[in-house]
């Protein structure tokens, strides 16, 4: 069962590889979710991530010669939308606020979280600097092990742990300063 699903999706590169169309749909409609998770956690906008993944899928298309196998896929997408999201940040420079007065009340299910402790775990996680950022992201959303975080960042792993652990303690020292040091 296994062995006929490799095969399914090799031979959909295949097709992709020489351009078909519906197979660079299937690939899309299979790896649009992470490609936009990625950038929407990383630019905390989601209009801009969907800017970004179309651009990924572009350039994805316009490359679709280099990609080797199903892994390559998905570790490429990773790293481009990764490299892509950091130079958008850089580009857009400071976010733009809106005033509380302007958004909708949201309607939505309990989900037994806390929104507003949420809201802020990500606000604050959006103040780290950008590369300590994208490897917080990749650890925890996308849920990388240390070394294809190395290599889609392309960075030693021992960077990517120091990296991780400054990332971290950063977070701590925040969350005490946000919440008083009350520790529950």
């Amino acid at each position: 069962m296994l062995k006929k699903a490799e095969d399914c999706k090799e031979e959909l590169l295949a097709r992709f590889a020489q351009g078909e169309p519906t197979a660079f749909a299937e690939i899309v409609r299979e790896h649009q979710a992470m490609v936009f998770s990625l950038a929407a956690h990383f630019l905390k906008d989601s209009a801009l991530a969907e800017d970004l993944a179309q651009e990924v899928f572009l350039q994805l298309y316009q490359n679709r010669a280099a990609i080797k196998s199903a892994d390559h896929l998905r570790f490429w997408l990773r790293k481009v939308t990764c490299h892509r999201s950091m130079d958008c940040a850089r580009r857009s420079g400071p976010r733009r606020t809106v005033s509380l007065e302007d958004v909708p009340e949201p309607v939505a299910a309990d989900t037994g979280s806390d929104p507003l402790l949420n809201r802020r775990l990500w606000k604050l996680v959006g103040s780290l600097p950008e590369r300590s950022r994208m490897v917080l992201i990749l650890r925890y959303q996308e849920d990388l092990v240390y070394q294809e975080i190395a290599e889609v960042m392309e960075m030693p792993v021992n960077t990517v742990k120091s990296t991780l652990e400054r990332a971290l303690a950063l977070l701590r020292g925040k969350l005490e300063r946000a919440f008083g040091g009350v520790r529950a």
